[in-house]
């Protein structure tokens, strides 16, 4: 588990922008073409199996996430 801010901070350094508020109720980072949802702020740390899900959504390997 990771918290928000070193979720977020690893994002930018793969690429993403944002965190943008949209329509939905969790903010999206973009990457070209590439949209992830992330959690909104609170006090526990992202769950391994929701980083698991970001990384599905945002087409990040494994490898990319660990050398972020």
């Amino acid at each position: 588990p990771v918290s928000r801010n070193e979720l977020l901070r690893k994002l930018h350094s793969l690429g993403f922008e944002g965190p943008y508020t949209g329509k939905g109720p969790h903010p999206l980072m973009w990457k070209g073409t590439i949209r992830v949802m992330v959690p909104n702020p609170h006090r526990a740390d992202v769950s391994v199996d929701l980083i698991k899900k970001i990384l599905r959504q945002g087409e990040i390997s494994r490898e990319e996430w660990l050398s972020a």
